[in-house]
């Protein structure tokens, strides 16, 4: 019987007994009585006070008191019955059924060519009801046939991070022999079932780790977050969601319509029947940018290099990072960053000691994305951009000499500076002191800037083409590296004297040849040098090439090129900068020049070292092919090298090298095993 209803007729038995009581005591049998001395009647209780009056007077108010008692009962009722009665069902049903949520396999993500970085397999997972955690009995067999301890067994089985009524995850990946045994013994374990379930899978393990990230359990920042934020997906405590890189980028694409299943449950929660099912719907492919080939040999270059660096130069090599880029889409070709780690380690939830080495400083901090994140002294491939400066602002052209000695003392002999070459280059132009990357030059053209109608012309410039600001890509953390000017050195040293706060001479030439204060990532230097392939043009990077249709064949998105930075540059500056990048190449070394005969691309670009106070050199280069007609862009540096020209430039030629499917002869991926008496070997 509905409960309003027993209300109801208990209020209406009350006031019924009130209503008697009212008319049996509530009056006496006659208002009158006679007086014994036979004079007129008189009214009996003549006064307002009299007992019977008061008597009456309350069960009166009590009367009025239950029927307005009553009143607002039938008026609940009326509410209950027929305007809420909808509601009341809907709670009422909601109390007797419980939806079962299934995960949907993620999207997998593919390369520019189709091949797969990262896809799905099946995992037999053993799982568990709830109510088998109060059998001992039957946990301690389900710890023993998984080989877990009783307790960790026992955790799993109480956590309810995937639904109260949800079968709870005890053993993933469990083999053959274990499904058999149980089902095999049904009476033994009578509530524990062995599901396939989807996991992440990487067929080449760490390729493009940074690029494509990681996935993990959902967090309580996730959860709290609402589906505005999240790309229009509302989430469960125990889903698993993109962590970092692509995966994160992209959740709302890669992350499929989790199945549902409702049950009946009775008072205590114990399923009693099962009623409509909607089965899960897998995510959308991303296709990347990314060439699996290209992306292999940048990684395997950047192991190999660094253990060059550390067994033969003695330089500790401790990380570094590589990006190739097609100047003419902004598609990465691809982006390493070393050390690495494997996404898989994630799978079905990182350890703590698997978390502590990713994390640890000794390690180098694996999980770090250094193509983005990473902020460095740019070196001397700052002086490309330099060069593009002084010709804007008129403090050189292309027959400005200047006389190297291999010291400067441009703001007087206390504050001379010394040339990468103390012999000194003699007189050199604006051309030949790119190639051969002389300070002097660039000293020259600061001091030229700091005495100018326009003190901060090389800001302006590098901020122009991007460096300074965020390039936009489709990644998540990326840094936006610093452009010191004196607004902010004055800001930045607030403990210094006044005099040390104010900008001096000196930080413009060290900002002119990439030293200093100035701060940036590989993806931004590539970016700038992409504008000076493109003429000016700089596009804006992305690792996202398009995502595939669920169903069928073809794409429901594909991504739109566009330019982030337009800087044009007169045709005479920027033939005489690339000139400049050329010498480089061909002229500067022969060491250097011996590894790109090889190559039937013309090639352009720098190699720099930038060094920050007390601490090792980082070796630039970033080179452009082909240089008649600019295609690809690439950039490397390692960390704690001798020099750019010994370390980053092996890195960029390997990458071209797969690129044009034309390796490094010179270049042995052994280096214990190298002929190192062939006289064409160069290290």
């Amino acid at each position: 019987m509905d409960f309003s209803l027993v209300i109801v007729i208990g209020a209406l038995v009350v006031a019924a007994i009130l209503i008697v009581a009212y008319i049996h005591f509530g009056r006496s049998e006659s208002s009158f009585s006679l007086d014994i001395g036979g004079a007129a009647p008189t009214a009996s209780g003549g006064s307002d006070t009299s007992s019977e009056k008061t008597f009456a007077g309350r069960l009166k108010g009590l009367f009025i008191y239950v029927c307005g008692i009553f009143g607002v009962l039938l008026a609940r009722l009326w509410s209950m019955q027929l305007v809420s009665s909808e509601e009341y069902s809907r709670q009422a049903e909601l109390n007797r059924t419980r939806t079962i949520r299934s995960a949907a396999p993620r999207g997998r993500i593919l390369d520019r060519n189709g091949v797969e970085i990262v896809t799905n397999r099946p995992s037999l997972t053993v799982v568990a009801g709830p109510d088998v955690v109060y059998d001992t009995v039957e946990v301690q067999l389900l710890s023993n046939l998984c080989g877990m301890p009783y307790m960790a067994t026992r955790r799993k089985i109480r956590d309810e991070s995937e639904g109260a009524q949800s079968k709870r995850t005890v053993s993933v990946d469990v083999s053959r022999r274990v499904v058999a045994f149980i089902a095999a013994h049904p009476e033994v374990f009578p509530d524990v079932d062995v599901e396939q379930r989807s996991e992440r899978f990487y067929p080449f393990g760490s390729l493009a780790a940074h690029v494509v990230g990681y996935t993990g359990t959902v967090t309580a920042e996730q959860l709290e977050s609402n589906t505005e934020e999240t790309g229009g997906i509302t989430y469960h405590s125990g889903d698993i969601v993109g962590q970092a890189g692509v995966e994160y980028q992209y959740e709302s694409v890669l992350q499929g319509i989790a199945g549902e299943q409702t049950v009946y449950v009775d008072s205590g929660g114990t399923v009693l029947d099962y009623v409509a099912k909607i089965d899960a719907q897998s995510g959308s492919d991303l296709v990347l940018t990314i060439d699996a080939k290209v992306q292999e040999a940048a990684e395997r270059s950047l192991v190999n290099v660094t253990n060059y660096i550390r067994a033969k130069q003695g330089f500790p090599a401790s990380s570094g990072c590589a990006v190739a880029i097609d100047c003419s889409s902004g598609e990465i070709i691809c982006m390493a960053s070393f050390p690495t780690y494997s996404p898989s380690v994630f799978v079905g939830g990182i350890s703590n000691s698997d978390w502590d080495t990713l994390t640890n400083e000794k390690n180098n901090y694996p999980l770090f994305n250094r193509a983005i994140s990473g902020q460095y002294p740019a070196g001397s491939t700052i002086k490309a951009l330099s060069s593009l400066a002084a010709l804007e602002y008129g403090l050189a052209t292309d027959k400005t000499t200047w006389n190297c000695t291999g010291w400067w003392t441009g703001f007087g002999e206390d504050y001379g500076m010394y040339c990468y070459l103390k012999t000194g280059h003699g007189m050199i132009g604006l051309q030949r002191g790119i190639t051969m990357s002389c300070d002097v030059v660039y000293y020259e053209i600061g001091k030229g800037f700091y005495y100018s109608d326009e003190p901060e012309g090389l800001q302006k410039t590098y901020r122009k083409f991007g460096l300074g600001s965020y390039t936009g890509i489709d990644l998540p953390s990326e840094e936006c590296g610093r452009v010191p000017d004196a607004e902010w050195k004055w800001n930045y040293f607030t403990d210094a004297p006044d005099d040390s706060r104010r900008w001096q001479g000196g930080d413009t030439c060290n900002i002119a040849i990439g030293q200093g204060d100035m701060l940036v990532t590989c993806l931004q230097m590539v970016c700038a040098y992409c504008g000076i392939a493109n003429d000016g043009v700089v596009m804006k990077p992305h690792v996202l090439r398009s995502v595939r249709a669920a169903t069928g064949e073809g794409s429901v998105i594909d991504y739109k090129p566009e330019p982030i930075f337009e800087c044009p540059e007169p045709k005479k500056s920027l033939d005489l900068v690339k000139a400049g990048l050329k010498g480089v190449v061909y002229e500067e070394s022969w060491s250097q020049t011996v590894h790109w005969n090889s190559l039937d691309k013309t090639v352009i670009g720098k190699t720099g070292t930038g060094q920050m106070a007390g601490e090792y050199p980082i070796g630039w280069f970033v080179g452009i092919v082909p240089a008649e007609n600019p295609r690809y862009v690439v950039g490397a540096n390692i960390d704690e090298v001798l020099e750019g020209a010994q370390s980053g430039m092996y890195v960029v030629r390997d990458i071209m090298g797969a690129i044009y499917d034309q390796p490094d002869p010179l270049f042995s991926y052994n280096v214990e095993n190298a002929d190192t008496t062939d006289e064409n070997f160069v290290w």
